[in-house]
């Protein structure tokens, strides 16, 4: 039986390697994807258990010329224009903190995002802090800010989604991630793509 598996490009998560092979933290299990579980979502999918947290960042350039260091800071300066891919949890984000429409900026995928910030069309591309550690790391003139999280709030998370009513696959799933995640296997496999205890250790036994 032949499996289609779909991905973006966007590291350290997923991406197609030299050898146009798919490779990532995520590709890592032998299923799909692991994606942000949301509300919206839920209505469509039965999530699993999380198996990670993320929280938000931005990619500027340099110096942050514009003081861009959240979704509110963007919001309060007109002149600041905010790169996001559609579909991404970043959007409901940006626009629940006032960011208005006609900052936002939207991309097909990350490398059109960070061109279109190397080449001053936009002052910030939201997405990921642990992608955007990634994207700075390649590219001197870039810097990656990630946003705080607040003592009554909590960053949010990712699982692997299923068909509604398959309940047997996701009970199992589900068993079998409870022995997994935080094991010394599992921690090796992430760090490799800078996904460390932060974003792992929040989500165990959850």
């Amino acid at each position: 039986m032949k499996v289609r598996i779909a991905y973006i490009e966007e590291p350290p998560f997923y991406w197609t390697g030299k050898d146009r092979a798919a490779t990532g933290a995520d590709i890592e299990w032998d299923m799909n994807v692991p994606i942000f579980a949301t509300a919206e979502r839920a209505k469509h999918v039965a999530f699993s258990v999380p198996v990670w947290s993320l929280g938000d960042g931005f990619v500027v350039r340099q110096g942050n010329p514009k003081a861009l260091t959240s979704y509110e800071a963007v919001a309060a300066r007109s002149d600041a224009r905010l790169g996001i891919i559609p579909g991404q949890i970043q959007l409901g984000s940006a626009k629940s903190a006032g960011v208005s429409d006609g900052q936002i900026v939207m991309f097909k995928d990350q490398p059109e995002a960070v061109a279109a910030l190397l080449a001053g069309k936009v002052d910030a591309f939201a997405a990921t802090a642990v992608g955007n550690r990634v994207i700075a790391d390649t590219h001197a003139e870039l810097e990656a800010v990630a946003h705080e999280i607040g003592e009554n709030s909590s960053a949010p998370v990712g699982a692997f989604s299923f068909r509604i009513g398959n309940d047997r696959l996701l009970h199992d799933v589900n068993r079998k991630l409870s022995e997994y995640l935080g094991s010394a296997d599992h921690r090796s496999r992430m760090a490799k793509y800078g996904i460390m205890k932060t974003e792992i250790d929040s989500v165990i036994g959850r």
